[in-house]
């Protein structure tokens, strides 16, 4: 079976790794989300793409929620003392994986071909790829002005009142040939319990179209109230939405048939299924790391 998940670098990542333990080696193909890519010191970093090749490689570090385990600072402590802003923690192992996409990058590579020869060198054989290899990227309109998603993630701390979300360049992105392929050949498409604002929305507004709505399947985000990571809840308000399944999957009836709850919220499944979804009721909080819930989803469907 061919299953493709799209996913931030975090709650789609952890299903992702639950999928890749049960799929025979080649069968998964993750589209990870670019929007939130960023320059530092002349160097493209990719968060989601590199969380997600770190994750099935087994070194992502979970307590940081970046990087790679067990990193050093060394280079980033010297960029402090020459008297460079260091709030963008780069440790000196993740350092590496971007001095090797810009060296691609400057030898004429596509963004998508760095990241499949990062899979290699990690010794990957899920294939992970970039939504397009067009510029997207997201901006957040606030009270101190527009920032970049790294400004306000990590400089910021999500401090200043969130007024609109932008994602500058998605309209005119098309997505990279490897994920039009994959999304024709997959028998299943996951959208991951990811951001459905920051993470999922960018990668649906540069291949929602290519997307069969009967092959497709959601995962929500929000359990019993609270989102499975980050801020989902507090910007879902901040909008003007209510930070339920039931919202979450209205903003998804365009692409996918099917919605997966947690048991917490089983009393929602009805408002849900008269959308036109059907439902899989179970639990989605990956404290395993995403094999149960993944192992469910392919009983399921």
């Amino acid at each position: 079976m061919k299953v493709v998940v799209l996913a931030g670098g975090t709650g789609g990542a952890k299903l992702a790794a639950g999928f890749q333990s049960l799929l025979a080696p080649g069968e998964l193909t993750v589209i990870a989300n670019t929007a939130d890519d960023d320059e530092f010191w002349g160097l493209l970093v990719c968060p989601d793409v590199d969380a997600t090749i770190y994750r099935l490689a087994g070194v992502f570090d979970v307590a940081a929620g970046y990087g790679q385990a067990g990193d050093t600072f060394h280079t980033l402590e010297a960029l402090g003392r020459l008297g460079e802003p260091t709030w963008f923690r780069i440790g000196d192992r993740d350092l590496a994986t971007h001095l090797l996409r810009a060296q691609m990058l400057d030898g004429g590579c596509r963004l998508t071909e760095t990241a499949v020869e990062l899979c290699r060198r990690f010794n990957l054989q899920t294939q992970v790829v970039p939504m397009t290899d067009d510029k997207v990227r997201t901006r957040f309109v606030t009270e101190a002005g527009t920032l970049s998603f790294q400004e306000y993630f990590v400089r910021e701390r999500l401090g200043p009142a969130l007024r609109a979300i932008e994602i500058a360049g998605g309209d005119a992105a098309s997505p990279s040939p490897e994920a039009a392929a994959a999304l024709a050949e997959a028998d299943l498409v996951v959208i991951g319990p990811s951001n459905p604002l920051i993470s999922i929305g960018p990668i649906l507004l540069v291949v929602g179209r290519r997307m069969d709505r009967q092959r497709t399947l959601a995962v929500t985000p929000i359990v019993g109230g609270a989102a499975l990571k980050g801020p989902t809840v507090e910007m879902l308000r901040a909008l003007g939405s209510e930070a339920t399944p039931v919202a979450v999957a209205r903003s998804y009836t365009s692409v996918a048939g099917t919605f997966v709850i947690d048991s917490r919220d089983a009393g929602s499944a009805g408002e849900i299924e008269a959308m036109g979804y059907r439902v899989i009721v179970g639990d989605t909080v990956m404290k395993d790391g995403g094999q149960v819930l993944a192992r469910s989803i392919l009983e399921a469907i």
